[in-house]
């Protein structure tokens, strides 16, 4: 038998290398797959090469299979992954399994017993091949075995169809008898290893080498429109590109800006860059080539919102804008080919731009004809929310909350804007303009409102109503539209709560957990001093008159837990404030008056103040006297220093006495630096009190008198925060 060894698992596989001398060194190869698919959806490419990449790795390192780089390129036609310096066999690996105990294997003469044998026949070893061990439950029996690895292309023929199978799409269909769902059909299958092709089949499909070229110009380009054979990985990227492919999408990302700034600059313009477009360009085309077309110059009549949204959300065009940032009535268009005369292709892209500029054109001078004002009475018609009221309703509730933040944030001069802003917020949504482009909601309603003359404060709020889009973005940049924000966002979250559709898990079908983020940001960069308690009771209350009929499915303490869950969020991305400080300020947040500029300033100066040496050692002695107080039961009395039978103890109701004063001034003050500076100097005191005296003497008036010395202690410091939150070295 071999000497004992403690195991820590019953069964486990290593990579024999390990396992004393190091793993002899394995010749290399390439690895390449294809998926030619119908065109993709140009949203879909991005995602489906990021799981590739990650489950391609996942799955090479479960399978002991070493590689140097895993490469996922792609167009709208083809998925690919490039993996070279891979190991030509798998590493070779020790296998250990745990059997019964030496007692149940073993006979009192060393023989084995039937439960051993069976135990080694099944593990594939002989019986004197097992090994006895010690573990910590006692002695057991176990098997050995090294596994040899197996060739690399053996070990992929069996893992590509489940790598092909991990990826998952928005939505994703079925195309023939075999049932695969993938977002679109899958047409050819490449897959090669030490250049050959693996036994790979996968939707009924089975793999060659054989890929295919562009739909359109690979006779054009190569004089074949029948594919081309694959050897290598490099070779494939050469004759893709000869067929009229380019793979890899960062070169596309690169022809697309090069080609858009030249041509924008052949205009006497700038491009008006859009990350969001030039993706969806890159994932959209295989050999992109940019054309420059034009416009009617009559149609920068309209709002340059609209020109821009139409020309990206229906056509995926680019504007182009002079030095002063105004439109050119010019556009630029990526094509998935070039040919000698783009002519045709520029003219047909014309015309379709030319019909949906009239379209709009059409909308925008008929939505004009008549006053926001005159169109209000229709939000009757419109239910925002089954059995809780119309857009009109809605528009009251904010119209009123509006008015009242304007006067809590000391502007009661904007409370009429605010609130004109808010009865005419959702008028645009029964415009004609936002059914062709739901976008540009609240922009138009701006629009409209400035046209039919209405103060700039609430044309201003109007527009910037739905500002922040999230966590990124600007903030409404009036302070009229940040009211005006504040009161639709809270009104949404606080009636969605009031019935009890509050987000779940991770559903979250009307947006409240943006809402709330949106709220946080606003009051925090937009440096309002607001009261969200009196705000959410305000239509809290309105909603209990307004409902009658409805029980509230919620509290209103929840929709600030539901708020201050953003605040976590915002601190820690914003700011970089540790979770552990947040949450010891938001714990003694009165929730009765909640100041979310008071928190953060809060936080702020407990985050700075935790990089001190003495903060720990301070936080471990309050932990200490605070767990005592919440264990311990006794009369609580008023301290009484007669009672004190050590030096210790009057030293830290001295230090006490001198801390509350200066404490509560600075407090008062907003001096939260201040106030953690007076607690920190508590360190000694406290610290030499825990040393001295022992809490829980034998006499209970002593006892119960320095439990009462350790609640003021403790209160002092709830007085700030709930410092047992605080996470300290060890804890």
């Amino acid at each position: 038998m071999a000497t004992a060894r403690t195991a820590q698992s019953k069964s486990k596989s290593k990579p024999a290398g390990k396992a004393g001398r190091p793993a002899a060194a394995t010749s290399t190869t390439e690895l390449l797959l294809e998926i030619g698919t119908e065109e993709l959806p140009s949203q879909f490419v991005a995602p489906a090469l990021q799981s590739l990449q990650t489950n391609t790795e996942l799955l090479l390192n479960d399978q002991r299979l070493s590689f140097g780089a895993i490469r996922t390129i792609g167009t709208p036609r083809r998925l690919v992954v490039a993996v070279d310096r891979l190991a030509a066999h798998q590493a070779a690996a020790v296998k250990e399994t745990m059997g019964p105990s030496k007692a149940v294997a073993f006979d009192q003469a060393g023989q084995p017993t039937k439960a051993a044998i069976g135990f080694a026949t099944g593990q594939g070893v002989p019986v004197e091949g097992l090994e006895i061990r010690s573990i910590p439950k006692g002695e057991y029996v176990f098997a050995v075995k090294q596994e040899q690895g197996q060739a690399a292309a053996i070990v992929l023929a069996q893992l590509l169809p489940k790598l092909i199978a991990s990826l998952s799409f928005p939505k994703a269909m079925h195309w023939n008898q075999t049932g695969v769902r993938f977002a679109r059909p899958i047409r050819w299958l490449v897959a090669l290893c030490q250049g050959k092709v693996l036994p790979v089949e996968y939707a009924g499909i089975t793999a060659g080498s054989v890929s295919d070229g562009h739909r359109f110009i690979a006779r054009e380009r190569a004089g074949s429109k029948k594919g081309f054979s694959v050897r290598t990985i490099a070779q494939y990227l050469n004759e893709a590109e000869r067929h009229g492919v380019i793979v890899e999408q960062e070169c596309r990302r690169a022809m697309i800006l090069e080609q858009l700034t030249t041509l924008a600059e052949s205009a006497g313009g700038v491009l008006h860059h859009d990350d969001e477009l030039v993706d969806q360009a890159v994932y959209a085309v295989e050999y992109p080539h940019v054309i420059l077309g034009s416009f009617q110059p009559r149609y920068l009549s309209l709002p340059k919102e609209v020109l821009m949204t139409s020309m990206k959300e229906h056509q995926g065009f680019f504007a182009l804008v002079d030095r002063a940032g105004d439109l050119l009535p010019n556009f630029l268009a990526v094509t998935n080919m070039k040919l000698d005369d783009m002519r045709l292709i520029r003219e047909g892209n014309e015309r379709v731009l030319s019909a949906r500029l009239a379209d709009a054109k059409f909308f925008f001078d008929e939505d004009r004809k008549t006053k926001l004002e005159e169109k209000a009475a229709r939000l009757m018609d419109v239910l925002f929310l089954k059995n809780c009221g119309n857009l009109r309703d809605k528009s009251m509730r904010m119209a009123t909350l509006a008015a009242s933040i304007a006067e809590q944030v000391g502007r009661a001069d904007l409370r009429d804007a605010c609130s004109r802003a808010a009865w005419l917020s959702k008028v645009d949504l029964i415009t004609g303009i936002i059914g062709e482009f739901p976008s540009l909601q609240g922009i138009m309603g701006g629009e409209y409102a400035k046209h039919d003359g209405e103060p700039k404060d609430v044309w201003e709020a109007i527009r910037d109503q739905y500002l922040p889009k999230g966590m990124e973005g600007d903030i409404p940049g009036t302070l009229s539209g940040r009211i005006l924000s504040l009161a639709d966002r809270l009104d949404t979250i606080i009636l969605l709560f009031f019935i009890g559709r509050s987000p779940s898990g991770s559903e979250d079908p009307f947006a409240l957990r943006r809402h709330a983020l949106g709220i946080v940001r606003i009051v925090l960069e937009g440096n309002l001093k607001l009261d969200l308690a009196a705000c959410i009771e305000q239509v809290w209350e309105k909603f209990k008159r307004d409902l009658p009929g409805a029980v509230p499915q919620s509290s209103r303490n929840e929709i600030l837990d539901f708020i201050f869950e953003r605040v976590r969020y915002y601190s820690r991305i914003s700011r970089a404030i540790r979770d552990d400080v947040t949450n010891a300020v938001l714990r003694q947040a009165n929730q009765n008056s909640v100041d979310l500029h008071d928190l953060f300033n809060r936080a702020e100066a407990l985050q700075c103040i935790t990089t001190r040496p003495e903060f720990d050692p301070l936080i471990i002695g309050f932990k200490r006297a605070h767990r005592l107080c919440e264990k311990e039961q006794w009369d609580r009395k008023p301290v009484d220093p007669t009672l004190f039978g050590h030096q210790a103890e009057v030293d830290l109701y001295q230090a006490l006495q001198a801390a509350v004063e200066e404490f509560a001034t600075a407090m008062e003050q907003g001096d939260y630096g201040r106030a953690l500076d007076v607690l920190v100097r508590m360190k000694e005191p406290i610290d030499a009190f825990f040393t001295g005296v022992m809490v829980n003497a034998d006499d209970l008036a002593v006892r119960s008198n320095r439990l009462s010395l350790l609640k003021h202690i403790d209160e002092l410091f709830m007085a700030f925060a709930d410092f047992s939150q605080i996470m300290v070295q060890g804890s």
